[in-house]
């Protein structure tokens, strides 16, 4: 147990130490006389006792001079304050050794550092930013603020080294806390201030700013809908919805979801509520649900917002519309669907801030990394990303496409819908309410001489078909489809028709992949693997010395991950290149046997046999790992 004192502790012993000097200094006072002519008579008392008793013995001290006469008192000692007016001394205030604005000032100082040493003790704590360490820091900062106050002759200079002694250690732990909190969550910054002005005046029924002071009240969000006909930013709608119920609770729920990390927002409705689902780092997390009169409304509210038709409740629909928090745009897909207690919304939160940009921030090791930079810069091929829904594909594709140059290079995306916006790149949406679809927007493509080709998912044989015949014709083409690893993407392809000389022709490499989730540093914990698990990860017992999880349920809820053991993805990948030998094998449709067999004498590491380097490196967990991969 450590033996220290808790900071409330040392802030009533400091209290009670500034009283006992502010009394001791006031104690004298207490004795003064009342008038400077009692103070005269008495000096005079005084010297004609002495004067009659000059014969009788001195008792101690009596052989000292006495004090020196001040002009303007008649010769007489006045304890209190006096000031010089035309070279003679005038009292001010008899009896006080202080100035009263001066005891104001202190001991609102000392208020206002009791208000700071709580505010950090708490904030700290909440935060795990060294809690001990500034208790101690403002406890010692704040004694030597008041000693400095107390001691020093001049006042001036002992209340700024008060102010000085609270100020920069305040400022020193304002600049560490912000550094591990969302912006919004920031303090002492322009938009705080600005904030904290606002309510203040508020509550003396002041109002700031205007119209502009009222988005200060609720989160700071901002709403921008889409055009039904164009599909183009329409304030229109934003404005519509603004006086509408259940405004404010959808604003809460979108920018409480966004500080969470969520990728997903469902609102399902029940017999009595509508329940709501945040999806984070791939897994549902339940959270407060709406009553259904709230519910239903924030719901037509995401509807209008996206253009959709608020009276249509069973057929599926869907839209999208922007908003902007903190400098940033943020995109959103609605989709509804009707279900037996009602229509049912997913709500997918498209946020480019935290999407991933470069092929080094995929989490692949440094020897598949430069594998698949070389195969993206080839003159013509395809490109094949394979894996589940939300398994991060199209990430993987933006991200190769960013290490190609599009200045030099003509790049034209086909995608449903665009996800991500890239600088000088053509992306094109597919829109099947019109007839535009994946098939004949690349037949118009490849007459638009392009160099580079990006197919969002191939899902029938007449794309699949036309990307391997681009690949043929000298055009480099990235796709995805969903497979479950990249040999069964080969059979995938196959199975939609493809002849399968064409497949082995044109496809130079299939990367499989999966998203897991990362351990939190700050609170994962580590431990001995049993052998069980290690003959289940096929790992000899020797080469493993610990693994790592997430922590058990304890009363301390970590701040880095809110208590929930993971803080963001990393992908686990495996890549088929395509030689000769596999090419082969392809066009003789061989067994999947062969061509595992041939991938493994080339070296390709699987999926889970990536997963297990993850683990030894403590990044993810056992549990996690065998949730993702087979």
């Amino acid at each position: 147990m450590k033996s220290r004192i808790s900071a409330d502790r040392w802030r009533v012993l400091l209290l009670v130490f500034v009283g006992l000097a502010l009394f001791c200094s006031a104690g004298p006072a207490l004795a003064k006389p009342s008038t400077a002519a009692k103070s005269g008579a008495a000096a005079d008392s005084k010297t004609a006792a002495k004067a009659g008793a000059s014969t009788a013995p001195k008792a101690a001290g009596e052989g000292f001079p006495p004090f020196p006469p001040l002009p303007g008192l008649n010769g007489g000692f006045v304890r209190g304050n006096f000031r010089l007016v035309n070279g003679q001394a005038a009292i001010t205030a008899s009896g006080d050794y202080f100035s009263r604005v001066a005891l104001v000032l202190v001991l609102g100082a000392f208020a206002l550092w009791m208000w700071i040493c709580r505010f950090v003790d708490e904030d700290s704590r909440g935060l795990k930013v060294r809690s001990e360490f500034w208790n101690s820091v403002f406890i010692g900062a704040g004694a030597v603020g008041f000693l400095a106050v107390l001691c020093l002759p001049l006042f001036a200079l002992g209340f700024l080294s008060l102010l000085a002694s609270g100020g920069i250690p305040f400022g020193f732990y304002v600049a560490e806390r912000n550094r591990r909190v969302p912006e919004s969550s920031r303090i002492m910054t322009p938009h705080h201030l600005r904030g904290v002005m606002i309510r203040v005046a508020a509550r003396f029924g002041i109002r700031l700013g205007g119209q502009a002071a009222n988005e200060v009240h609720g989160p700071p969000i901002e709403f921008i809908g889409k055009s039904d006909s164009s599909g183009k930013s329409d304030r229109g709608k934003s404005r519509q919805v603004e006086n509408s119920k259940g405004f404010m609770a959808a604003k809460e729920l979108v920018y409480d979801a966004i500080l969470r990390r969520s990728t997903d927002i469902h609102l399902e409705p029940k017999e009595d509520e509508m329940s709501v689902r945040l999806r984070i780092d791939g897994v549902m997390y339940p959270t407060e649900p709406f009553d259904r009169v709230v519910g239903d409304a924030v719901m037509n509210i995401f509807k209008v917002l996206g253009a959709m038709d608020i009276t249509e409740k069973r057929r599926a629909q869907d839209g999208s519309f922007g908003a902007k928090l903190e400098q940033r745009q943020i995109d959103f897909r609605a989709a509804t669907q009707g279900t037996r207690h009602g229509e049912k919304l997913s709500l997918r939160i498209l946020d480019q801030s935290s999407s991933v940009n470069t092929l080094a921030g995929l989490g692949m090791r440094k020897k598949m990394q430069d594998a698949v930079r070389q195969i993206i810069h080839l003159p013509h091929g395809l490109l094949l990303s394979c894996g589940p829904t939300g398994a991060g594909k199209s990430t993987t594709l933006y991200a190769s496409l960013r290490d190609v140059d599009s200045y030099q290079l003509n790049v034209i995306t086909v995608e449903d819908p665009i996800e991500y916006k890239m600088a000088n790149v053509n992306q094109i949406e597919i829109n099947t309410k019109s007839g535009q679809t994946f098939a004949g927007s690349l037949r118009s493509i490849l007459r638009q001489d392009p160099d580079v080709l990006m197919i969002g998912e191939i899902r029938d044989a007449e794309t699949a078909t036309i990307a391997c015949q681009a690949a043929n014709t000298g055009h480099m083409v990235f796709s995805t489809v969903h497979a479950n690893d990249a040999i069964t993407a080969l059979y995938r392809l196959l199975e939609l028709g493809v002849e399968p000389f064409m497949v082995a022709n044109s496809l130079s490499a299939v990367l499989g992949q999966r998203l897991v989730r990362r351990l939190c540093k700050e609170c994962r914990q580590s431990y001995k693997p049993t052998r069980e698990v290690l003959e289940r990860l096929e790992i000899p017992a020797d080469r493993i010395d610990q693994f790592f999880r997430p922590p058990g349920k304890t009363p301390d809820v970590c701040p880095e991950c809110n208590g929930l053991g993971y803080l963001g993805r990393t992908g686990i990948y495996e890549l088929l290149i395509i030689n000769d030998e596999l090419r082969d094998l392809i066009r003789e449709k061989a067994p999947a046997s062969k061509i595992k067999l041939a991938t493994k004498r080339n070296g390709m590491l699987t999926m889970k046999q990536e997963g297990i380097r993850l683990l030894a490196q403590g990044i993810t967990s056992v549990d996690e790992l065998e949730r993702v991969v087979k």
